[in-house]
C-alpha cells in the first residue's frame, strides 16, 4: 500500500467535519495539486473525547461517499504503541508509530555492538549528494546514535511486526515518529536511525523528526527560519542517500507534525520540495476543533455563551489542560483575558481573536492555543456540544473548509 506524494493530516476531534475537510482537498485537486487526506486520531484524544477508532473510519468513509471522492485516502492510527494499538487495528490503514518516548533508553550491549559492527563502514568522511561539507563519523558518533536512539528503534520494530502481523505484508501504511522530544535530531542522526529501521525491516513512507525551533500547536513557528530551511534540506537529501543505501521505500517523505499554522516556513517547506520533486506529509492538528469554536462564536446568541464557556472553563483549568501538551505549546499567562473581559467581546471580536490571520490586531495567540487543547470541555459539554455544531453545520463547516484550503494548502501545495 503506498501513499501519494502530498498527503495531509486532519484531525477532526469530535468527528463532524469530514465533508467539510474533503471539499479542501476537492478545491485543491481543480486547481491542479492532488493531496491526499488522512484522517488521524490518538488514542489521548480518543480517551478525552470519549470516541473509539471505528469512528474515526465511519467519518472518513461516509465523507469520501458522501462527496463521491474517487481518489485514496487513509485513517490514522496517531501516535499509537504497542500498549494501545490492538484496538486500530481493524480500522485503520496508516500507523504512526510514536517512539519518542523510548529515546534515550539504552539498548542491550548486543544490540549496540551490532549497530556500530553494521554502520561503521561509514566511518570517516560521509558524504551526502547536495551536502556541501562532509560529517565527519567516528565511534564516538556512532556510540552516541545508537544510546540515543536505538532502544527506540527497536521499539519501533516490534510495533510494526505486530500491526504487520494483523493487518498482513503491505496492506498499510507506516510513519515513524520522533517529534515530540526536547531535542532536534540531526540530518546526520536521522540518517542512521532510518538505517536502522531498515535493519529491523520496519517498511516506513514517512518519518517526523524534531525539528529545531519551536512547533507549537495551532500558532507559527518560533525559531531561525534560514536555520530550518537548511536543516529540512538536508533531511530530504539524506533520505534521498538513505534511500539508495538502505532500500527503503522510494518515495519516502518527511512528515511535519504540529505543521498547523506553520505560515512563516510554508513558503521555504513549499520551495524546497519543489526544488528537489519530493513529497511532504503536513499534519494539521487539532485546528479543525478551533475552527469549530469560531463558527460558534460567529453564529452568536447560544452557540457564542456557548464559545465563551469553553474559554472560561478552560482558563480556570489551564494548569491540567496544557500539562500533556507541555512540549508543543507556549503559553503566556499575562496574555490570556480574563473570561470577564471575554464576555464583553462581540463574536467578531471572539473569532478575531481565535482565527489565526497573521498580523490581524485582533489575533491572540496565547487564548487560540489554550482553547486548542481545551477540547476536554467541550466534550464535557457533551450533546450540548455537539447539537449546537450540528444547529449551525454550515457555518461551522465554511470556517473548516477555509483554513484548511485558504490557510494550508494554498501556502504549501501552489
Amino acid at each position: 500500500m503506498k501513499i501519494g506524494k502530498y498527503s495531509m493530516g486532519i484531525g477532526d476531534r469530535f468527528g463532524l467535519q469530514g465533508k467539510y475537510q474533503l471539499q479542501a482537498f476537492e478545491q485543491a485537486l481543480k486547481a491542479g495539486v492532488e493531496v491526499t487526506p488522512v484522517w488521524n486520531k490518538s488514542n489521548r484524544e480518543h480517551n478525552i473525547v470519549h470516541s473509539v477508532p471505528g469512528d474515526v473510519r465511519t467519518e472518513a468513509d461516509e465523507a469520501v461517499s458522501g462527496r463521491n471522492w474517487e481518489k485514496e485516502y487513509f485513517v490514522d492510527a496517531d501516535h499509537i504503541n504497542n500498549s494501545n494499538v490492538e484496538k486500530f487495528i481493524e480500522f485503520s490503514d496508516f500507523f504512526t508509530l510514536d517512539v519518542a518516548d523510548f529515546i534515550g533508553k539504552p539498548a542491550n550491549d548486543n544490540d549496540i555492538a551490532d549497530f556500530l559492527s553494521a554502520f561503521g563502514k561509514y566511518k570517516g568522511n560521509l558524504s551526502i549528494p547536495g551536502i556541501e561539507r562532509p560529517f565527519l563519523i567516528d565511534d564516538t558518533i556512532l556510540n552516541d546514535i545508537a544510546g540515543k536512539y536505538l532502544y527506540a528503534v527497536k521499539e519501533a520494530g516490534a510495533i510494526y511486526r505486530n500491526i504487520e502481523g494483523r493487518k498482513g505484508k503491505g496492506n498499510f501504511v507506516a510513519e515513524v515518529s520522533m517529534d515530540e522530544v526536547n531535542n532536534p535530531q540531526t540530518p546526520i542522526e536521522l540518517f542512521f536511525i532510518m538505517g536502522a529501521l531498515a535493519k529491523e525491516k520496519v517498511v516506513f513512507s514517512t518519518i517526523a523528526p524534531k525539528f529545531t525551533g519551536r512547533f507549537n500547536k495551532g500558532v507559527d513557528y518560533v525559531g531561525d527560519i534560514k536555520a530550518f530551511a537548511k536543516e529540512f534540506e538536508e533531511d530530504i537529501l539524506v533520505i534521498d542517500y538513505a534511500i539508495k543505501e538502505f532500500q527503503l521505500e522510494p518515495g519516502l517523505k518527511l512528515s511535519v507534525h504540529s505543521g498547523s499554522d506553520k505560515f512563516s516556513l510554508y513558503p521555504e517547506i513549499g520551495r524546497i520540495i519543489r526544488k528537489h520533486d519530493k513529497g511532504i506529509h503536513l499534519k494539521t492538528a487539532g485546528t479543525t476543533w478551533l475552527e469549530e469554536v469560531t463558527g460558534l462564536a460567529l453564529a452568536g446568541g447560544d452557540a457564542f455563551e456557548l464559545a465563551k464557556g469553553i474559554y472560561a472553563k478552560a482558563f480556570e483549568r489551564r494548569d491540567d489542560l496544557c500539562a500533556p501538551y507541555a512540549s508543543v505549546i507556549d503559553i503566556k499567562p499575562s496574555n490570556l483575558p480574563s473570561p470577564e473581559t471575554v464576555n464583553s467581546w462581540s463574536p467578531e471580536k471572539f473569532a478575531d481573536s481565535l482565527r489565526h490571520v497573521p498580523g490581524h490586531p485582533d489575533f491572540n495567540p496565547d487564548l487560540r492555543q489554550l482553547i486548542h487543547v481545551g477540547y476536554k470541555i467541550a466534550a464535557e459539554y457533551g450533546d450540548v456540544y455537539i447539537n449546537a455544531i450540528k444547529t449551525h453545520a454550515d457555518l461551522v463547516g465554511k470556517q473548516v473548509y477555509e483554513n484548511i484550503w485558504e490557510r494550508h494548502m494554498k501556502r504549501i501545495f501552489l
